[in-house]
């Protein structure tokens, strides 16, 4: 018996051993940029599901032949197993770049210097004092623009910082700088008068009933409408950073055009970008509905406006960005926004936008990108001239999509 009980305590013991010793796969990949033009901080998105590593990852490793690329795991329906893999290569002109990428179950304390960030602030009953949040939900009814600091959740890159507000015009309100860097975490967006003596940059724009930069909105014939009534109306953040930030701002019980709608609007800012990709979805295939969006017009005696007429919608001028006129001086940006060329119905404009109005009948969802500059950035545009020209080269970059192959 003493015997047996050795051998079967022995076979525990290893047992035990065995299955604490972490699950890794590791692949080949090959990314190609056909192009004849370089592409700088270019994503590359792995979905986990695609190469079915058996296991549940807990942590990556990207490596080319010389050195390891910062990357993260993001976790998109919050059952704490990671669904995607993302990272940012600089991409030579008509090159392909090979990786070794290693997926383990084991966690790791490896970090990489953050480039964008992302929070959403509750607030709490001691004044000036918030609770870090994920997600918010409040029925469609409620007073929903005071429930969160900074009215909405706020995401950044290097370039530019981006704040969504919650309630129903769900419109993008903008954060210009004067240097590359982030700032949302110590400004709040609202910088004191301290941070903006060292350079911090501020709101630059005052987006009334617009759709600032590339929000989504009804149409209802015409002029853009909010997002109204709904049900129940929510956000949340889903990754924030060290490559890439993603938020979303949804609806449920949307009564719109004859249509109950549960939309999703997701925003993902990458490092080293300055625009967002807008993705949107429904829970059902799409009808008739007709959306809208664009940019908004900007005032002042240097107001342009820019489109191609297939898809590209871009504006230009100098306002306030707040109401007080005192504190704080005109600020001078640039907008634009790019549908594919499928998405486009019509190409209008209301007392408030340059718009373009999109369907998509039979689909769950469509994808589209909007971005924007301040003059006040040490590194941005001087005049209308040169921002157009800069989107014209942006739309090209993002019709000429990378090839990513997987070698198991």
């Amino acid at each position: 018996m003493k015997t047996i009980s050795l051998i079967a305590l022995a076979a525990l013991l290893f047992a035990g051993t065995a299955a604490a010793q972490p699950s890794t796969k590791t692949l080949q990949l090959e990314v190609a940029n056909p192009w004849p033009e370089a592409k700088t901080d270019e994503p590359v998105v792995l979905r986990l599901a695609d190469v079915r590593p058996g296991f549940t990852v807990r942590s990556a490793v990207v490596r080319t032949a010389t050195e390891e690329i910062p990357s993260q795991l993001d976790d998109f329906d919050e059952d704490l197993r990671a669904d995607e893999l993302a990272f940012v290569l600089h991409l030579p002109a008509r090159s392909v770049t090979r990786l070794q990428i290693t997926l383990s179950s084991e966690k790791t304390t490896r970090t990489y210097p953050p480039r964008v960030y992302a929070q959403l602030l509750l607030r709490t009953s001691k004044k000036g004092r918030y609770a870090k949040g994920v997600s918010v939900a409040a029925k469609g009814s409620a007073d929903t623009y005071s429930v969160l600091h900074h009215h909405g959740v706020a995401f950044e890159s290097e370039l530019n910082a981006w704040r969504i507000y919650f309630n129903e015009k769900q419109t993008t309100d903008l954060y210009g700088k004067f240097r590359k860097g982030l700032e949302l975490e110590e400004s709040l967006f609202y910088p004191t008068d301290e941070q903006l003596q060292r350079g911090f940059g501020d709101d630059v724009i005052r987006v009334g009933n617009s759709c600032g930069a590339g929000t989504l909105k009804g149409w209802n014939g015409t002029k853009a409408t909010h997002v109204s009534p709904v049900a129940i109306r929510g956000q949340r953040v889903i990754a924030s950073g060290p490559v890439r930030a993603i938020v979303e701002a949804s609806v449920k019980g949307w009564q719109y055009q004859g249509s109950e709608l549960n939309m999703v609007n997701r925003y993902t800012l990458y490092a080293g970008h300055r625009d967002a990709q807008v993705d949107v979805w429904f829970d059902r295939p799409l009808g008739k509905e007709v959306f809208a969006t664009g940019v908004q017009r900007i005032a002042g005696p240097d107001a342009d406006v820019y489109s191609d007429h297939e898809g590209l919608v871009a504006s230009w001028g100098t306002d306030w960005p707040v109401n007080d006129t005192v504190k704080y001086a005109k600020e001078t940006v640039g907008l634009g926004t790019f549908l594919p060329r499928r998405q486009v119905v019509q190409e209008t404009a209301d007392p408030d936008n340059y718009l373009y109005l999109l369907q998509a009948p039979g689909e769950s969802g469509f994808r589209y990108w909007t971005t924007f500059t301040s003059r006040k950035e040490t590194f941005g545009f001087p005049d209308a001239a040169s921002w157009f020209a800069y989107l014209r080269d942006w739309r090209k970059q993002l019709e000429q999509p990378i090839e990513v192959r997987v070698i198991e």
